[in-house]
C-alpha cells in the first residue's frame, strides 16, 4: 500500500530531526493540528519505516572518542582455485566493530569506506593494522584522519520534496 505524504508530514519529519524530544503536544501546536492527528501522522511515519528510530547524538570529543578518519578497504578476489569474498559479508563483519560509526559498499577503485570515531590517530592505527587488515579479504586500507569537522549531520534536507504542491508517494519499507 502507497502512502502520500503532505506538508504537515515533511514538517513533523523536519521537528522531530532536529529535536526527537518533542512532544507530541508540542508538535502538534506548530504543525496546527489536533494532538490526535499529530500522533496519528508521528505513528504512520513510523510505521512506513520513514522514521526508523530516535536517538541522542553524543559529543565524541567529550566522551574522549574525538579523532576521526574515514577508511577506504579494497578487497582481494582470490584466485581461480578460491571463492572470492562477498563484499555484503566482509562490511557485516567490519559493521560490528564498536569504533565504526558507518560502513559503505561503494563503486570506483575501492571497494569500501569506513568512518571510524576514535580516541587518538594511535588508536585509529591500531584498529586498522590490528583489527581492519586482519579480516580475510581485506587486500589494503587508505586511512584519511579529519583535521578539522565543519558540518557532520544526520538530518535528510526535506525542502524540496513539495514541488507544485505535489504529495511524495513512499512505498512501505521492507524491514
Amino acid at each position: 500500500m502507497k502512502s502520500k505524504l503532505d506538508r504537515k508530514d515533511l514538517r513533523i519529519l523536519s521537528l522531530l530531526q532536529k529535536n526527537c524530544k518533542l512532544t507530541v503536544k508540542e508538535i502538534a501546536r506548530q504543525i496546527g493540528s489536533p494532538i490526535t492527528t499529530a500522533f496519528a501522522k508521528i505513528k504512520k511515519l513510523e510505521q512506513l519505516g520513514i522514521i526508523k528510530e530516535y536517538r541522542a547524538i553524543l559529543d565524541a570529543k567529550k566522551l574522549e572518542k574525538g579523532a576521526t578518519a574515514f577508511i577506504l578497504a579494497s578487497f582481494s578476489y582470490g584466485t581461480q582455485n578460491e571463492k572470492p569474498p562477498s563484499q555484503r559479508e566482509i562490511a557485516q563483519q567490519i559493521a560490528r566493530f564498536p569504533e565504526v560509526q558507518e560502513v559503505h559498499i561503494i563503486a570506483g577503485d575501492w571497494d569500501i569506506l569506513l568512518k571510524v570515531k576514535e580516541k587518538d590517530i594511535d588508536a585509529i592505527g591500531k584498529f586498522v593494522i590490528d583489527r581492519l587488515r586482519n579480516i580475510k579479504g581485506i587486500e589494503k586500507t587508505l586511512t584519511c584522519m579529519v583535521f578539522e569537522t565543519r558540518k557532520e549531520t544526520t538530518e535528510i534536507s526535506l525542502q524540496n520534496l513539495f514541488v507544485r504542491k505535489k504529495k511524495v508517494v513512499i512505498e512501505p519499507s521492507e524491514k
